[in-house]
């Protein structure tokens, strides 16, 4: 076996696994998507009623990420495991409920092949590498931060500051940035669009955007470091400009409805970890 052969064959293997373990954690970043704002809307009532001195109604039943075991929303039937494989139960099954029949949601298998796809990405950019694996981890937790503010707009501290610190930490090696440059990603990140929410609070007397866009960026900025900022920034807010006109001009969308951005702030931090610094050199290539 040649050395070109075998570091294909090496290749198709980590990208394939790559693939397998998008599609289980995608699986997965449904379950949090669902659970996690359940849960924290729980924790904070409860803490609103011991703040008031009040006694809490108690929980209907005890929910975490693993516990209890999935059910169909609509009959309320476990989902057996073999009923719960990645993509291939919703294709054997065809989309429907085993029990009941009723119609499962066409997001779960997207979210899975989504996470699968940007998994791929991600090995293919980086190799067999901390890059890579470190890149993957961002990756889910980019997927899942999307999801929820998808749903409730909301960018949730249980996932952006373990992400923060694990950029922040990430540094010390240079795994993609020096320290210098993450610590001040991560500011510059925070204060950029705190800036400009304040802006705009003072010229309009409304609210622009969430406290959550602010610690995202700055969690961006924590692992692309400061440099890639810029990219960043006018890729999301182009995307989004784009996505809600487009919105807007199909009926789908109406002026006074609030549009997520931190599913755009997430895709553009995606490209500016991978292709980051390359955009950014082309960009300056451009004008210089």
């Amino acid at each position: 076996m040649t050395l070109s052969h075998l570091l294909h064959t090496e290749s198709a293997l980590l990208i394939t696994t790559a693939g397998l373990a998008g599609l289980v954690v995608g699986s997965f970043l449904n379950v949090v998507a669902h659970r996690l704002p359940i849960m924290m809307h729980r924790e904070w009532q409860r803490e609103a009623g011991a703040y008031l001195d009040m006694e809490s109604k108690p929980d209907p039943a005890p929910v975490n990420l693993l516990s209890p075991s999935s059910c169909c929303p609509h009959c309320s039937a476990p989902i057996r495991p073999w009923q719960n494989i990645p993509l291939l139960s919703f294709i054997l099954l065809k989309g429907k409920c085993a029990h009941c029949k009723a119609p499962i949601s066409i997001r779960y298998p997207l979210v899975e092949i989504l996470s699968a796809m940007l998994s791929i990405a991600v090995v293919w950019r980086f190799g067999f590498s901390t890059q890579a694996g470190a890149g993957l981890i961002l990756t889910w937790g980019l997927i899942a931060l999307s999801l929820i503010d998808l749903d409730h707009q909301l960018l949730p501290d249980p996932i952006l500051f373990p992400l923060l610190w694990l950029g922040l930490i990430l540094s010390i090696g240079n795994t993609y940035t020096d320290s210098p440059s993450a610590i001040l990603g991560a500011v510059f990140g925070y204060l950029s669009l705190w800036i400009v929410y304040i802006v705009f609070r003072i010229a309009t007397g409304k609210e622009g955007m969430g406290h959550g866009d602010f610690k995202l960026l700055a969690m961006l900025g924590a692992w692309t470091g400061w440099q890639v900022l810029p990219v960043i920034i006018l890729l999301s807010s182009l995307t989004g400009a784009i996505v809600g006109t487009l919105m807007l001009a199909s009926g789908m969308l109406k002026r006074s409805t609030t549009l997520p951005f931190g599913p755009y702030l997430s895709a553009a931090g995606w490209v500016g970890l991978l292709w980051g610094q390359d955009l950014q050199r082309g960009y300056l290539d451009l004008f210089t």
